[in-house]
């Protein structure tokens, strides 16, 4: 028997950016698409354009390849057309392929929130979905608040899923909006909705207010529901959505679903997982869950004791999956040859070939070790781990030298009597025989000014600099309080449009800054092919 597909509709953009902390810039949005694209993923829920300036210019242009573009908004507004009303007309003229209309199933709602009939609800799930799809679009109704609806009244809640697919909906996606249900629950209910509208267009939405999204995810498609909405690293407002990392493991890992059900990550994508989930993190400056299950930096690490040494004899002894299948690594393990395959696996990613049996594999595994200890952390910074590999391997050109530099900060009154502070900015540094020293002020912050300097003047290399460019920058405080190590990491970006990211660390938050910054110039000039 062929294995039933299951989709996976990621919506990190939309629902996880209702997550305390968390704001998407335009380029963070169109980074998390394509990375959601490569791995795999059917459906990404892009947003709420008309919401919002930025979702609006999200919108714009298209920017997955191979993953369904889905555009997010409720259904017509009561007393209004379909055709005459703003939030519909924005999720049609939004480049998506997809349109999600979110319409209250649960009739306590539909009185108390919309204040209008039962009917009137049903009415405005049937004409929004029926104007979407004759424009052509793929179009799924959120069933917002579903369980706690069909709970309190089955006949309604199952009219708003019934009304959506015989009006032409793809897919009808039953909401845990509260996350109190339990799996038993979901389970049941699903298996109920499945004889009103066929599995194959049932999806799941779950939150994790009890714990249970995941399960509850699970609980749905073995009751026969064929999508699954989450969002990386269960980002999400209050407790968060469906961890939808967990739940690809899960789904690839485990026999009972591996067998059964077939998703659109592949293996060499599952190998991505773990690069995937910290990247997310890296980018939002948030710190990566150590405990995450296939992903986190914990979960396949033993201390010394029986469980290491039953570990070391068979890992199987203490590990439900092999680590590398998700790009993670075993720590007790991590200079046996399991560390070094995954070592190799991520050193082919970034387009570097050693062999297991180099014995240069062994002192690049040394390196990320003290850097490691040192605070370094290389998964959001491809960049600076490209150039770590480079130059253990001794194939990094010496560009220039930094002699010295030297940042200021001073708060002063301007022209007009305002009090502004204003940082300056000095480097010394040689470029073969040539000693250059360049300046810069503005009052951007210090950082800012140093980059200035830095870029200012770089003798015979200048014309391959010129259109890079400082994008973003994260700081990241451990260990300590205001003496604490500092972990600083840039986003650069060039000319055509290329990104990398490069990390330094130090207990002087510019030391650090300076190290990320000419990462940054090291690695646009070995791209540019430059010799010393």
């Amino acid at each position: 028997m062929s294995a039933a597909r299951v989709y996976l509709f990621d919506t990190t953009l939309r629902d996880g950016a209702q997550t305390t902390g968390v704001d998407f810039s335009l380029d963070d949005k169109r980074a998390v698409a394509a990375m959601l694209d490569r791995l795999g993923i059917d459906y990404v829920e892009g947003g709420y354009p008309g919401a919002n300036p930025l979702d609006t210019a999200f919108f714009a242009h298209k920017p997955t390849q191979a993953a369904r573009f889905a555009a997010f908004g409720m259904t017509k507004r009561a007393g209004r057309s379909a055709a005459n009303d703003p939030g519909i007309a924005a999720l049609l003229e939004a480049d998506a392929d997809a349109i999600v209309f979110v319409a209250k199933s649960w009739d306590y709602h539909v009185h108390v929130a919309l204040e209008i009939p039962l009917e009137e609800n049903l009415a405005g799930i049937r004409e929004s979905v029926e104007a979407a799809r004759a424009a052509g679009r793929e179009v799924m109704l959120d069933c917002e608040h579903f369980f706690d609806g069909y709970k309190a009244n089955p006949d309604y809640a199952l009219a708003c899923a019934r009304t959506a697919y015989e009006a032409g909906a793809r897919w009808v996606v039953l909401c845990d909006t509260n996350g109190g249900t339990l799996p038993d629950e979901v389970g049941r209910i699903v298996a109920e909705v499945a004889r009103v509208v066929p599995g194959e267009h049932l999806g799941i939405h779950a939150h994790d207010d009890c714990g249970c999204a995941v399960a509850n995810s699970l609980a749905a498609i073995e009751a026969g529901a064929r999508q699954i909405q989450g969002t990386l690293n269960g980002l999400g407002e209050r407790c968060g959505n469906a961890n939808l990392v967990t739940l690809i493991g899960t789904l690839k890992l485990k026999q009972r679903y591996r067998d059964r059900f077939a998703t659109g990550v592949g293996e060499t994508e599952l190998g991505e997982l773990t690069h995937v989930s910290r990247a997310l993190d890296e980018m939002l400056n948030r710190a990566p869950n150590r405990h995450a299950p296939y992903v986190g930096a914990s979960a396949f690490a033993t201390k010394a004791g029986i469980h290491a040494s039953a570990v070391l004899k068979d890992p199987r002894t203490y590990e439900h999956v092999a680590p590398e299948a998700t790009g993670n690594v075993r720590k007790v393990l991590v200079s046996d040859q399991g560390g070094k395959s995954n070592l190799v696996a991520e050193l082919e990613r970034i387009g570097v070939t050693l062999g297991r049996d180099d014995p240069r594999l062994t002192r690049v595994l040394q390196e990320l070790k003290d850097k490691e200890a040192q605070g370094y952390a290389f998964e959001g910074a491809d960049a600076s781990f490209y150039l770590l590999v480079r130059r253990i391997l001794g194939e990094v050109p010496a560009f220039f030298e930094v002699e010295r530099f030297k940042v200021s900060v001073e708060r002063r009154y301007n022209a007009v009597g305002e009090l502004v502070t204003f940082s300056e900015a000095t480097v010394k540094l040689k470029v073969g025989d040539e000693v250059l020293i360049s300046a810069a002020e503005g009052a951007a912050g210090p950082v800012n000014a140093l980059d200035m300097a830095l870029r200012k003047d770089l003798g015979r290399y200048q014309s391959l600099i010129g259109g890079l460019r400082l994008v973003d920058y994260k700081v990241r405080i451990f260990q300590g309080g205001t003496d604490a190590v500092t972990r600083v990491l840039i986003e650069s970006a060039d000319e055509r449009g290329e990104r990398w990211t490069t990390v330094g660390v130090s207990a002087n938050i510019i030391d650090a800054s300076f190290q990320a910054l000419t990462d940054s110039i090291v690695y646009k000039l070995m791209r540019e092919g430059a010799t010393a």
